[in-house]
């Protein structure tokens, strides 16, 4: 399938793209990883959710850490930061953590023939660090930027969240993953809704974090319009409103915010672009009755 997840170093990675409006959006990669399955599922029970995402012995499931790069009139973006190498080998085995060197966010780029110096623009839909952990990198004694001139957009709150000591979901962020971008001024920060080009937004939706955003292409433009759903839609398993992770800070935001935006993606033929998702990086959502089902979506080959 193209665009999915390298389950070993052997494994290769294809890139494989779509059209919404006049963005070309490719889905790039940079990691797997594995997250404990009840904790990914919140009070969904484990009988239903093994079914969709199989557990490994230690109960942990495999994700994906999936960045985009969109790019329209010269103009190249990329949507979400990756896991990142900076992991001492305690983390790597806990997390279950796989970076082949040929599938980081800096070759997957390559690969396209795109160097960190083309990227004009980052956009993230929140800062934990398997979302921005590969946007600095250690280079010597130093903690450097990958995109060394890209403007790199985040929400307001998710950078304070990143930046204080005694954040209640501290363990999900780092300073280091922010510090090094604010002090070199690469780092614009928005609050609620912020339109970065007229046919893309990052629209707040809170709940699994306190900033969190889905990031909107081509809305109400003809052709298809995309979202990235960050961690509101983490897989396309995900895909029934109840189905809430136990990471969500804010249960009842999270509820909220997922039927609404699961029902638009269902209603207005949304292109759901997934970071979690270890096999599909492109999928649409269709009513079955009272449930959704994700369906593929034609992908074009890098090239065609």
């Amino acid at each position: 399938m193209t665009g999915a997840t390298p389950h070993s170093a052997e494994a290769r990675w294809t890139p494989a793209s779509l059209q919404a409006g006049g963005w070309r959006i490719t889905a790039l990669y940079d990691a797997t990883f594995g997250l404990d399955g009840g904790a990914m599922w919140g009070v969904v029970p484990k009988n239903l959710w093994a079914r969709l995402t199989p557990p490994a012995e230690d109960n942990t499931i495999r994700l994906a850490a999936r960045p985009f790069l969109a790019e329209k009139d010269g103009v190249k973006v990329v949507i979400e930061g990756g896991m990142g190498d900076r992991w001492d080998d305690k983390f790597r085995k806990i997390y279950r953590l796989e970076r082949p060197e040929a599938t980081t966010l800096r070759a997957t780029l390559a690969a396209l023939d795109v160097g960190p110096e083309d990227i004009d623009h980052v956009v993230v839909s929140h800062c934990h660090f398997d979302h921005i952990g590969a946007l600095v990198e250690q280079r010597g004694d130093q903690l450097e930027p990958l995109f060394p001139r890209a403007r790199h957009h985040f929400p307001t709150a998710e950078v304070g969240a990143a930046r204080v000591a005694m954040h209640p979901r501290r363990a999900s962020y780092r300073a280091d993953d922010i510090d090094p971008l604010v002090e070199r001024g690469l780092v614009e920060m928005h609050d609620g809704d912020h339109r970065l080009f007229e046919d893309l937004e990052m629209v707040q939706v809170c709940g699994h974090s306190e900033g969190m955003v889905v990031i909107r292409f081509n809305a109400g433009g003809e052709g298809n319009s995309a979202a990235f759903w960050g961690d509101l839609i983490p897989t396309t398993h995900h895909i029934q409103p109840p189905y809430i992770m136990a990471y969500d800070m804010d249960v009842p935001r999270s509820f909220s915010m997922r039927t609404e935006w699961l029902a638009r993606a269902a209603d207005e033929g949304i292109v759901g672009m997934s970071y979690h998702d270890p096999e599909r990086a492109f999928t649409r959502l269709e009513r079955d009755g009272k449930r959704y089902v994700a369906v593929d979506v034609p992908e074009v080959a890098v090239g065609d």
